[in-house]
């Protein structure tokens, strides 16, 4: 399975898995050591805590080298149309509140860093829109109005 991701991305999950096969390795080694010189593994929650992070570190590791693995980086569009890799400022034009979004592929996604994948509902209705066209985004709650304000 073929991941899409920017350039930007890739070098993201690069520094991470450098992190997880580095630091956090032996940051969990030291936890499961240290554990392990309390005595009785049985009834040892350290222990067994440690082994479990040591688990779900092991996974992530996986997931971040197949990801990295099998990463079709997409170009960035260029210009004043929304596209994989644009920022765009959007005012809703119920509330009045403006966001900043940059479209990017879904393993990059977090909204709380304004970065918003581009296989999103908010993404697909303001694509190839330019600065004061208005996307209209169909929710549970009926549809909103998000005009561009800017592009870049």
């Amino acid at each position: 399975m073929d991941y899409a991701i920017t350039e930007q991305g890739l070098e993201a999950l690069r520094a991470e898995l450098a992190e997880l096969e580095g630091p956090a390795r032996q940051e969990i080694a030291k936890q499961i050591k240290t554990a392990r010189e309390w005595g009785d593994l049985k009834e040892n929650g350290e222990y067994h805590a440690a082994k479990e992070a040591q688990a779900h570190l092991e996974t992530r590791i996986l997931k971040v080298r197949d990801r990295i693995k099998n990463a079709d980086i997409v170009e960035v569009t260029e210009g004043d149309v929304v596209g994989f890799g644009s920022t765009v400022e959007v005012e809703d034009e119920q509330t009045g509140r403006v966001t900043s979004y940059r479209l990017v592929a879904s393993p990059e996604a977090d909204l709380a860093k304004g970065l918003l994948s581009a296989e999103s509902p908010v993404a697909g209705a303001l694509e190839g829109k330019r600065a004061g066209e208005v996307g209209i985004v169909t929710t549970p709650r009926g549809q909103r109005r998000l005009k561009i304000v800017k592009v870049s």
